[in-house]
């Protein structure tokens, strides 16, 4: 909503016709206000709609123009006004932005626009008369226990301790045998490097007669807890809406007036 400063050629149209309109244009050197046919002409916007959409684009920028300030310039009321204002949002000449001040409070901020916003929307696939059939896929074999990724990591672990330790050098079938408690380690969200240092950490001195019962004893004694189960998300609050009759930001599943609106309105309707 900004003061519009377009210059005008200044000529004099005088037109006259036996039928329709006819028009006599003069020049206006000042308080002006340029209109795009697009919006004077609209097919889809009702009258209402349009002169309300002129009054705002010729207000200057920080102007009210909620539907109770709107109301008390104009005689439609504020039932019409609010039902001009989604038409104006809907066709891309209006945006109702809600902002938070510092204090907390939520305003809705209005912005007017002089052409309307276009949304580029997907285009629709293409329809096919035979579409080709996609042939079945054979059923996937599951993959065993040894061909997991945590199992193929278990196992890197378990060869390259002797390379921290020699006396903790591993037989093939050995690895094979301790892969899947290292495995289950993994599964905890101890990473590699951590359970090798763990399996490697304070050797006895006189060393490892049985370095596989010994690591089999590590990883049974010094297996981590579970971590623990992340919490749900708190449900989310409905979205905010603007009250279609004092325009008051509130929240509700769908579109329509605020508490106090809806009960000023009800008492209404009873006592008529």
């Amino acid at each position: 909503m900004t003061d519009q400063h377009f210059s005008a050629h200044a000529r004099t149209r005088t037109g006259r016709s036996h039928q329709g309109v006819g028009h006599v244009d003069e020049h206006h050197d000042e308080r002006f206000t340029v209109v795009g046919n697009h919006l004077a002409q609209h097919s889809e916007l009702s009258l209402t709609a349009i002169g309300l959409a002129v009054h705002i684009h010729s207000l200057r920028s920080g102007t009210l123009v909620g539907i109770k300030a709107l109301a008390a310039k104009f005689p439609e009321g504020e039932t019409r006004i609010a039902s001009a204002l989604r038409e104006l949002e809907t066709h891309g000449y209006l945006a109702r932005i809600k902002e938070r001040l510092p204090s907390g409070r939520i305003v809705t901020r209005t912005i007017s626009y002089n052409k309307p916003r276009t949304h580029t929307a997907p285009r629709p696939p293409k329809p096919h008369s035979d579409p080709p059939r996609t042939p079945t896929p054979p059923p996937a074999v599951p993959p065993q226990p040894h061909d997991l990724p945590a199992h193929r990591t278990a196992r890197d672990v378990l060869a390259g301790l002797r390379t921290h330790d020699p006396r903790l050098h591993l037989s093939e079938q050995d690895v094979r045998r301790l892969a899947p408690a290292v495995a289950t380690w993994l599964e905890r969200g101890v990473t590699p490097e951590d359970v090798r240092r763990t399996l490697s950490a304070g050797m006895p001195q006189d060393g490892v007669r049985h370095p596989a019962g010994f690591l089999a004893h590590r990883l049974t004694a010094l297996l981590p807890p579970s971590l623990p189960a992340a919490r749900p998300e708190p449900p989310r609050p409905a979205p905010l809406q603007n009250c279609d009759d004092c325009d008051r930001a509130f929240r509700a599943a769908t579109p329509g007036r605020c508490r106090g609106c809806s009960t000023t309105h009800e008492a209404r309707a009873v006592a008529a």
